[in-house]
């Protein structure tokens, strides 16, 4: 029997979150819930769920639902988890996991008392490039690592392009870039090479203001530009840079260096083919290294559209939850929310640090400082 998921938040809900889950046997959405009924309407018409409500409160407590997935706007993911565990559901939390670390911890203690399931949406440890990154590193090709590096570029906040959704350029409402694209990246480092310890960072806006349709000017209080240092536990020197001001740019650059080698390359995009170069101790120089593409389970064709790589993605993420949901071990590390916790209190690191702080130190989930 399937379990059955209601989706919170039909935006990023509808476009992503249904698709994959309907890649997944042993998945079933059956319900959506949304804040305004014009958009509710047009994901029910996309989706083909007719089985729709707009009390998100009510929603999380429906008995015929076993999974909440929250995709709703950022500062709702806490109290709609909050209150999705309470009622004893399994839940999967969009990132940022929450607006603030201190949140997120709590979501993360949430799942503990309720005796559920849950996980964050870091789905990017699914692309074939970055699996196959994890893979190496787990067979101990790299050693210990002395330095991480990645670099993500886009051009979504260049003056020449047109406005995105207008909450992302809000901070209080979890706008930004660091939130919405960092956060990938510093999961994927910390979850590999270390906890981090402490953070020094430069973040930015480049531009204060964006042009609205009426003529208008919108305040830009969210960051389109940041460069971050991490002090990992292990050692390690990590720096995540990230910009959404690459006009004709789009795509991730990765580097490890270690005792046992160097692993280096792209780490994927939306727009170009991923590759990776390897050379350890006992190479002349770096080799090329194959990036395969883990097959579906169900053999169902991931929907052609832009954002069919996250689909993909996050569907081999719930492939693997589902094992842990059914009583198994799933044989990838998942993102708990206490990932999540801690990739929000390196954010809220950069940004004190960016502020004038210079090295601030990183609590751990519970607060202490490590």
């Amino acid at each position: 029997m399937s379990l059955r998921v209601g989706v919170v938040g039909v935006g990023w809900g509808a476009l992503v979150h249904v698709p994959a889950f309907r890649l997944v046997d042993g998945f079933e959405v059956i319900a959506l819930c949304g804040r305004t009924p014009a958009r509710l309407d047009r994901a029910s018409a996309a989706t083909g769920i007719t089985d729709v409500g707009m009390d998100w409160a009510d929603f999380v407590r429906r008995d015929d639902l076993d999974v909440i997935s929250i995709a709703t706007p950022v500062a709702l993911h806490h109290p709609v988890g909050l209150a999705a565990l309470a009622a004893g559901k399994h839940v999967v939390v969009e990132k940022p996991v929450a607006l603030h670390a201190v949140e997120a911890y709590e979501l993360a203690q949430a799942v503990a008392a309720a005796g559920t399931r849950a996980i964050a949406c870091f789905e990017l440890r699914w692309t074939p490039e970055r699996a196959l990154v994890r893979s190496l590193v787990a067979r101990g090709a790299v050693g210990t690592p002395y330095s991480v590096r990645v670099h993500e570029s886009l051009p979504h906040w260049h003056p020449a392009r047109p406005n995105q959704a207008l909450w992302m350029y809000d901070l209080t409402t979890g706008g930004g870039y660091l939130n919405g694209v960092a956060a990938h990246d510093i999961d994927f480092v910390c979850s590999l090479f270390g906890r981090p310890v402490q953070v020094c960072a430069d973040v930015r806006t480049s531009l204060p203001t964006r042009p609205l349709p009426d003529g208008g000017e919108l305040s830009v209080t969210a960051d389109d530009t940041s460069a971050v240092l991490i002090r990992l536990d292990s050692g390690a020197l990590a720096v995540v840079t990230t910009s959404a001001m690459g006009l004709h740019t789009v795509g991730a650059s990765f580097d490890v260096f270690g005792s046992a080698g160097t692993l280096t390359g792209s780490i994927g995009s939306r727009a170009n083919a991923a590759s990776l170069g390897l050379g350890t101790v006992n190479d002349s120089g770096l080799v090329d290294v194959p990036v395969e593409v883990r097959p579906l389970a169900s053999g169902r064709p991931v929907p052609e559209r832009g954002a069919a790589p996250l689909i993909r993605a996050m569907a081999l993420m719930l492939e693997d939850w589902l094992v842990e949901l059914t009583g198994g071990v799933a044989e990838h590390p998942l993102p708990t929310l206490e990932d999540g916790s801690v990739v929000q209190a390196v954010i809220e690191a950069a940004r004190s640090s960016a502020a004038g702080a210079g090295w601030v130190d990183v609590p751990g989930p519970s607060g202490v400082v490590a």
